[in-house]
Order: structure tokens, then sequence, then C-alpha cells
């Protein structure tokens, strides 16, 4: 006798209604705090390495590369004052870059049927841009202190030099940051001594260029134009 098919327990499903909620829309100008870009430059970088290899290597296969950012620093160095106020718009600023390329070499050594041996390095680089258009400007506000000095009460003639008022105004600004967009490397690998037919090197020398787009933002308020939508359930609370 054939076996039996196990037994299933099945439950069927009841079907539920859709009541769609009525949505009510009313004009707002609301101010909100996001990241604002103010600049996505593409940096040219041109950087020469030599990576020694341990096994030496008769033949390269084929590099991996990645672009790691250490830091992306705005250094302000011009300034428009924003009518009204006491801050500043940013008009042109020092762009500061630094970071390494990742490079997982991958080659064959002269073992006979031997592994693929595998090299990782990271190239260093770092360097400056002058940034003179924003797609929006940074906004800074500046700190300021003051002094007051005070006349000697028994001789007019004299100042105190034991009594003075101090104001100081702290001002703390959002900082500008940085994110990694896209990195376009372009390279010439090569070994500095020119190996014999079928012989090794152990060292390779390489001249990068690197067209790096990076992001720049910084934290602002924004008013904007938008519609509230309230929805509204088809029933209600009684009220």
């Amino acid at each position: 006798m054939a076996d039996q098919p196990c037994p299933v327990t099945s439950t069927e499903q009841v079907p539920l209604t859709i009541e769609p909620n009525i949505q009510i829309t009313q004009a707002v100008r609301p101010t909100i705090k996001v990241p604002v870009v103010l600049a996505e430059p593409t940096l040219q970088i041109v950087v020469e390495a030599t990576i020694p290899l341990a096994p030496a290597a008769t033949e390269i296969k084929r590099v991996i590369k990645n672009v790691f950012l250490d830091q992306v620093k705005l250094v302000p160095v011009e300034f428009t004052p924003i009518t009204g106020t006491d801050f500043f718009n940013v008009t042109r600023a020092k762009l500061f870059v630094a970071g390494h390329i990742r490079k997982n070499i991958e080659y064959a050594s002269d073992e006979c049927n031997g592994a693929l041996q595998d090299r990782i390095a990271n190239v260093p680089f770092s360097g400056f841009a002058d940034i003179t258009t924003f797609l929006t400007q940074p906004i800074l506000g500046i700190s300021a202190e003051s002094k007051a000095a005070f006349l000697n009460e028994e001789n007019g003639l004299v100042p105190r030099l034991d009594k003075f008022f101090f104001q100081n105004l702290v001002k703390y600004n959002e900082q500008p940051f940085g994110e990694l967009v896209t990195a376009n490397m372009f390279e010439l690998d090569f070994s500095p001594v020119i190996p014999f037919t079928e012989g090794t090197f152990d060292t390779i020398t390489e001249k990068i260029v690197l067209d790096l787009t990076v992001k720049v933002l910084q934290t602002q308020q924004l008013a904007i134009t938008a519609s509230q939508v309230i929805s509204v359930p088809a029933f209600g609370t009684i009220g």
C-alpha cells in the first residue's frame, strides 16, 4: 500500500474591508533644518607611488582600486555681510582634501603552477582647491568680544586698572562636511627596471590620475512653501 500524504492544517482567511482615509491639506510655510549642497566639484589629483612586491612578480593580472577620504575641510577666505544680520555669506573658500587610494594588486609569481599573489597597498594623497562658485553659499557667524574700562572714582584723571566690564558673543556654526561621490582613476603601472623575458620584478611604479568628485554640504535652516496633509480616518472619534 502506498504511503498516504501527511495531513496539513489550513485556515481560510476572512476578507477585510478597505475604507480610504480622507486627506485634508492646508498651506503652510515650515522652517526646516537640512543638509544643503554648497558645491560639488571634481578635483584632479595626480600621484606617483612605488610599491614593493614580495614574492617577486612575473605578470600583473588585475588591480582593484577604491578611494577613502580622511578629510574634507572648507576654510572660508572671503565674505559678504547678510543684510539685516551680523552673519556673513562665504563667497570664496579653500577646500582641503586628503585620503588614500586602496589598491589590491593580483599578480603571478615565477612559481610553477603557483597560486596568484595578492598585495594590498594604500597610496595617500592630499591637496586643496579654490572654491569661488557655490550652489548655495555657506553661512558663517563671527564671534566677538568687547571690553569696557572705568575711571577712578577718586581721581578722574586716571583709569582703574582693577575694574573692567567684559562681553563675549560666541556663535556656534554648522561645520561644512563632505561626501564621496565618484572616483575615476587612470593609471600607468610598470616596473622601474625592465625585466628580461619571463623574468621577475619586485617593485612596481604607478602614475595615477584621479578625478575625484566630492559633495560639500552644510546644515542650514530653510523656509519652504508646502502643503500640510492631515489624514482623517473614515470613522473618526465623536466630538
